[in-house]
C-alpha cells in the first residue's frame, strides 16, 4: 500500500495526464462535431483553463514530491524534466497564450490569419501544439511509471 504523499502523487498524475488525454482526443472532438463550432470552443476554452489549474496545482506537488524524494538526484532523471516541461508549457499556454488568444478573438474579423499570421487561428495552433506536447510528455511518464 502506498503512503497518502505517493497516493496523492498517482492520483494528482492521473486527473492531470488523464484529463489532458481525455479533453484533447475523446471531450473536444465530440463537441466540435455535434454543437456549433462557437458553442464548442467555448465549451473547450473553460476546460483547458481549469485543466490547465489542475495542471498547476498537480504539477507544482509532483514536482516537489519527486525533490523531496529523491533531492538532487531527481535532476538525473527523466520524470523530474518530464513533469517541469509539462508545468512549464502549462505556464505558458496558461498565462501567456490564453490571454493573446482572448485579446485577438474579438477581432478575428479584420486579424491576418494563417500558420503565423498573427490572428486568432495562429495563436490557436500554437496552443493545441503546446498542448499536444504536453499530452505526449505526460504519456511517456505514465508509461515510465514514475511512482516506484
Amino acid at each position: 500500500m502506498q503512503t497518502f504523499p505517493n497516493a496523492l502523487r498517482s492520483f494528482l498524475s492521473v486527473f492531470w495526464i488523464g484529463g489532458l488525454w481525455v479533453v484533447g482526443v475523446l471531450v473536444a472532438p465530440i463537441l466540435f462535431h455535434q454543437v456549433d463550432n462557437a458553442s464548442a470552443g467555448r465549451l473547450v476554452a473553460h476546460l483547458t483553463r481549469a485543466l490547465a489549474w489542475v495542471g498547476i496545482v498537480a504539477g507544482l506537488y509532483i514536482l516537489f514530491h519527486i525533490l523531496w524524494e529523491e533531492g538532487l538526484r531527481a535532476f538525473q532523471t527523466l520524470e523530474l524534466w518530464l513533469i517541469l516541461a509539462m508545468l512549464v508549457l502549462t505556464l505558458i499556454n496558461h498565462f501567456a497564450i490564453f490571454p493573446v488568444i482572448d485579446d485577438v478573438k474579438p477581432q478575428m474579423h479584420t486579424a491576418a490569419e494563417g500558420v503565423f499570421g498573427g490572428g486568432f487561428q495562429s495563436w490557436q495552433a500554437i496552443s493545441s501544439l503546446i498542448y499536444l506536447i504536453q499530452s505526449v510528455f505526460g504519456l511517456i511518464y505514465v508509461v515510465r511509471g514514475p511512482v516506484k
